[in-house]
Formats: C-alpha cells, sequence, structure tokens
C-alpha cells in the first residue's frame, strides 16, 4: 500500500513538473531539460560553487548556536538564515553587485537608483535598503531607548567616563588595522567599520558599516553580534586579570533614587548636548533618546509599548534577514574575513579592559572607593555586560551587588558607541 502511495506521489510531482512546459507549447523533454539545468544543486559543483556549500554550512552552524545555545538568537537566527537564503544558487534573492559603490554612485556611468533596484532586485535587495539608508539600526536605537533605564547613570555620573574609557578599543583598532600589514592594511573608513566592532554594539556597527564600507557588512555584522553573545566567555578571563581579589571584593553604598523630572529632562538634555557637539552621531542618540523619553514620560504608553514590542520585531526580523544576505560567498570567505574576527575580538578585549582600567585609576583620587569589575560593563552590551560583571563580583563576595551600579556604565555605553560612530562618520563619511 506503501509503495503505491509513493509511486502516485512520485507520477504526480512529475507531472505537476511537465505541465508548465507542454501548457506553452515546449517539447517536454526540453522543459524537463531546461529544469533540471536550472537547479541550485548542479551550481555547488561548477567553478567557485562549494563557496556557496561552505556558507550554507555555516549558516547552518550559526543556527544552531542560535537556536540550541542561545547566543543573541533574536538577531543571529535571522542573520544565519539571510546566509542561507543569500548563497541559494539561482534564487536571486540578494544581487551583491547592486550594492557595489560604483553601482550605487551618482557620478558613475553605471548608476542605479533605488527604484531600479525596487523594480529589478530580490526580495532581500528591497529590504536592504533599509540598512543602506541607515534606517532598521535607528528604529532598533528608538526601541532600545523605550526599554532603557538611565536611572543608574543620572545616580552616578561618574559612570560616564567608564563608559567613554571603553570606547578605547574602537579608536585603537581604528588606527592598528591601517598599519601595512599582512592581515591590516585596510583603508580609513574600512578601519573605522572594523573598529566599531569593539564597541559591542550591533546596530551602531551595521549602521556605521552601511555608510563606510558596506562591502565588509556580513562579516562585520557576524563578528559584531557573535562576540556580543560571547560576552559571558571573553569578560570574565580579562577582568580577573586586571584586578585582585581584593578589588574584587569592594562593595559601593546603594544608588539615590532618582526623580521622574530628571528622568524626563535627561534624554532631551543628551539629545540636543550630543547632536550640537558631534551632528553625525544626532541620527542614533535622538532616536535612542526619543525611545527613552516616550518611556519616561508616562502620557504615550502605547507609542513606548509599540517602540519596545512590535516595531522593535520587525525591524529586528528586516534587519537580521538583510545583514546575514550579505554574506556572500564572495564577500566572506577570504583571507580578509578572518582578519576581521581576529581584530574584532580584540577590538572588544581592549574596550573591556580599558574600562577597568579606568575605574582603577578613578579610584586613585576618589574617597568612596568603586568596584573596578564594573568599568567592563562600559561596552554596550546591553545588559549582558552588567550582569558579567554582578556574577564575576559575586563569585569573589556572594553578598556584593554590583548590577544596578554596572548599569550606569553599561547604558554609558550605548552613548559612547553612538558618539564614536558619529566622530568617525564626521572625518571618514
Amino acid at each position: 500500500m506503501n509503495s503505491k502511495i509513493k509511486f502516485v506521489g512520485i507520477l504526480s510531482l512529475m507531472l505537476l513538473i511537465a505541465m508548465p512546459a507542454l501548457a506553452a507549447g515546449f517539447d517536454a523533454q526540453e522543459g524537463m531539460s531546461k529544469f533540471f539545468e536550472e537547479m541550485g544543486f548542479i551550481s555547488f559543483f561548477m567553478g567557485e560553487g562549494w563557496k556557496n556549500a561552505v556558507m550554507l554550512f555555516i549558516g547552518c552552524v550559526l543556527l544552531y548556536l542560535a537556536i540550541k545555545k542561545e547566543y543573541e538568537p533574536l538577531l543571529l537566527l535571522p542573520i544565519a538564515f539571510g546566509m542561507i537564503l543569500t548563497n541559494l544558487p539561482g534564487a536571486g534573492m540578494f544581487d551583491s553587485e547592486m550594492w557595489n559603490n560604483e553601482f550605487l554612485n551618482a557620478d558613475s556611468p553605471n548608476y542605479h537608483s533605488y527604484g531600479y533596484i525596487m523594480a529589478h532586485g530580490g526580495l532581500l535587495d528591497i529590504l536592504y535598503i533599509g540598512v543602506k539608508a541607515g534606517v532598521y539600526p535607528c528604529l532598533i536605537f528608538l526601541g532600545v531607548g523605550a526599554m532603557t533605564d538611565f536611572g543608574p547613570l543620572i545616580a552616578n555620573p561618574k559612570s560616564l567616563l567608564l563608559g567613554a574609557a571603553a570606547q578605547i578599543g574602537i579608536f585603537a583598532t581604528f588606527l592598528v588595522t591601517q598599519l601595512d600589514l599582512p592581515i591590516f592594511g585596510f583603508s580609513p573608513a574600512q578601519a573605522a567599520s572594523i573598529g566599531i566592532i569593539g564597541g559591542a554594539d550591533g546596530p551602531t556597527a551595521i549602521f556605521l558599516t552601511s555608510k563606510l564600507a558596506p562591502e565588509l557588512l556580513g562579516p562585520i555584522a557576524v563578528a559584531a553580534y557573535s562576540y556580543m553573545a560571547l560576552v559571558p566567555v571573553i569578560q570574565p578571563p580579562i577582568m580577573k586579570l586586571l584586578t585582585t581579589s581584593k578589588e574584587r571584593k569592594i562593595r559601593m553604598s546603594q544608588l539615590r533614587v532618582v526623580s521622574k523630572k530628571e528622568k524626563i529632562v535627561f534624554p532631551i538634555i543628551v539629545a540636543i548636548v550630543v547632536s550640537l557637539t558631534v551632528p553625525s552621531a544626532a541620527t542614533l542618540i535622538g532616536c535612542l533618546m526619543l525611545g527613552n523619553l516616550m518611556k519616561e514620560s508616562g502620557v504615550v504608553d502605547r507609542l513606548s509599548k509599540a517602540a519596545q514590542n512590535e516595531l522593535n520585531n520587525i525591524v529586528v526580523i528586516c534587519l537580521g534577514l538583510t545583514v546575514g544576505a550579505t554574506a556572500t560567498a564572495s564577500s566572506f570567505m577570504n583571507w580578509q574575513t578572518l582578519g576581521i574576527l581576529a581584530v574584532g575580538i580584540v577590538a572588544f578585549g581592549i574596550g573591556s579592559a580599558s574600562g577597568v582600567i579606568m575605574a582603577k585609576i578613578m579610584n586613585l583620587f576618589l574617597k568612596e572607593k568603586i568596584n573596578p569589575l564594573i568599568g567592563s560593563a562600559g561596552v554596550s552590551a546591553v545588559p549582558m555586560a552588567a550582569r558579567v560583571s554582578q556574577t564575576v563580583g559575586q563569585e569573589a563576595d556572594k553578598r556584593n551587588f554590583l548590577l544596578m551600579h554596572a548599569m550606569g556604565p553599561n547604558v554609558a555605553g550605548v552613548i559612547g558607541s553612538a558618539v564614536a560612530a558619529g566622530i568617525l562618520l564626521s572625518f571618514l563619511g
């Protein structure tokens, strides 16, 4: 009985494949031959088609990390699936040639507008316009602002110094990657895009890279989100190496209560001051502070909840898929990508270490000492970096509670990475 069902199923499938060819007046044999020639499986055995197979495998590995290990699944899962879709031969969902600098340069004879892409591009090409135009990262920041409590930072303004110090990794990497060495030698624009990985802020990395070095967007996005997910693995050894047992046991007094008025005024002042100081950062900072103002004002709960949930979720899907789509075999499988992955983790390590070192320096001048462990939270991986500070602190003293103290430099790091991106964009954009 099962054999008969299988036979009927196969026969039905063959008829289904052959019917379009017969209906169009073509010879059935010719139609079947064309169908099999266009199958993507054939491409794996032609030219460099094996690279597509390798990229499909990498995409599946990232899916495993997102689903099984829960490494930043909200973005890593759509990014990994975007990598799979863009490397399916013949699917035509993303055309990397449409996004090279010559194609979009108005002064180039090969210039084409976004309208051309809308008419002739694949699904992921159309969605990618939101990345190229800088829309998705800004909407992500709107949602992040609506979910962020700046109270710990307002209660302890010194946290701004820790958040600023953690951005040293960005600028150190920016300078080093321009050196004429085998795995370096990047252009200033590419070096800036690689350096921003050190801020551990995925949307900011995507925003800056899409503006300065779109050809590197795939590997930089994967590196940024991979290292964000690996914060609990990367940071603790660095924190323990740079601090003594006595320093890790430092207890900090409870933060003061921040009034509602302070929380409302804060995003307004930050948006104005930062935007006037670094106009290139106004887009990211403005969206971040608008989201936070909607949350703290208490008069637009519907908008705040929409930014936190529906809007944020939709943008995350579009952003993840399109960023993953840039990880084509030609752009990803080369020594340059391996160099980016290697340098990215160094940038992140430098940023984490710089925050700890800044806290130790501050303790030389402060009467009320701060626990240096909270300095590592100055990177922008909210709230994971703050939780790591809490975990490492409790390993030294189970009665030590650092989470709220670490949230200060953590949210300061979000502001710091956006400002750093704005500075780099103003110099190189």
